[in-house]
C-alpha cells in the first residue's frame, strides 16, 4: 500500500463552481475536495462538505471552509452552516462567527412580544 499524498494548505487551490453551486478543492488538477452550497442574496447555505479519503486530516478541509468564508465576507453574504463541517470549524474559529446567519426576525428586533 503506498503512502498518502502529503498535501500543505497552501497547495490547495480552491475555486467558486457557480455552475455547480459549489466550492471545489483541487490538489494540481485533481479535484479532491467540495463544499456543496445554496445562494440567495446576501446568504450562501453550506450543505454538504466532503474530501476524498486519502486527503482527510491533511488540511484540505479547512483550507476549503476558510477560503469560501473568505469569499462570502468579501461579498457580504451572511452564512449558514448547514453543514456540520462548517458548524464545527467556525465554532473552533471564532474569527468568523460574526459571518453566521442571524435567525431572530426584524419583528424580535422592534422589541414586538
Amino acid at each position: 500500500m503506498s503512502e498518502p499524498p502529503t498535501t500543505a494548505p497552501q497547495t490547495v487551490d480552491v475555486r467558486d463552481d457557480t455552475t455547480a453551486n459549489r466550492y471545489e478543492a483541487r490538489v494540481g488538477d485533481r479535484l479532491v475536495g467540495t463544499a456543496r452550497y445554496l445562494r440567495t442574496t446576501g446568504l450562501i447555505a453550506f450543505l454538504h462538505t466532503e474530501v476524498e479519503p486519502e486527503y482527510e486530516r491533511r488540511g484540505v478541509g479547512g483550507v476549503l471552509v476558510r477560503r469560501s468564508l473568505d469569499e462570502a465576507r468579501a461579498q457580504g453574504a451572511a452564512v449558514l452552516a448547514a453543514c456540520p463541517f462548517y458548524a464545527g470549524w467556525i465554532s473552533r474559529h471564532p474569527a468568523y462567527r460574526d459571518l453566521l446567519h442571524s435567525e431572530r426576525s426584524r419583528a424580535a428586533d422592534r422589541g414586538r412580544p
